[in-house]
């Protein structure tokens, strides 16, 4: 994947060598280290590693009908999710993305793919990625700007729990 951000330690860098590839046809060549669709994800798995045996050499691709719960029990053999933004204007992905994080405790790389665009960074940061395929028709230097928004959020988010009104009162 090119036009790759990715957070590392509370700063964002540019990735220029990025082992992933984003797999999305049903008949289309899979690498080694390969982005698949959920469906086939458990098709081209073992069942040990579909029962957490053993970690998956692929990542899992999140389309935005995909319910992030069906994955609670591969989380600990998922070596990357990456949650698909077919549009700028589809939020699904941003809700996948906190339930990821929040309800069922992802703590690996969380890639937002598709429609990304320098004015949602900030916003996907605060819901839980922590790694962003930038559109590739946009700059990727410029997108790092996007990153920088949000000085002051108001409601909770993965980031910061508490809402303004509750982080004020201590």
């Amino acid at each position: 994947m090119i036009n790759l951000i990715r957070l590392q330690q509370d700063s964002a860098q540019i990735i220029v060598d990025d082992p992933w590839q984003l797999v999305r046809g049903p008949e289309d060549p899979v690498p080694d280290t390969a982005i698949l669709p959920l469906q086939r994800w458990r098709e081209l798995h073992s069942m040990g590693d579909l029962q957490g045996q053993e970690i998956s050499r692929h990542g899992l691709l999140l389309q935005p009908d995909d319910e992030p719960e069906t994955l609670l029990d591969w989380l600990p053999v998922l070596p990357l999710i990456a949650i698909d933004f077919p549009s700028f204007r589809d939020g699904r992905g941003y809700s996948q993305a906190y339930l990821l994080r929040t309800r069922l405790g992802w703590q690996g790389e969380l890639r937002a793919v598709g429609d990304v665009l320098r004015d949602q960074l900030a916003h996907m940061r605060q819901c839980g990625f922590d790694s962003f395929a930038v559109r590739e028709d946009k700059s990727v230097d410029d997108a790092l700007k996007g990153l920088q928004g949000l000085s002051v959020l108001y409601g909770r988010s993965v980031l910061e729990p508490r809402p303004l009104f509750r982080r004020r009162q201590s």
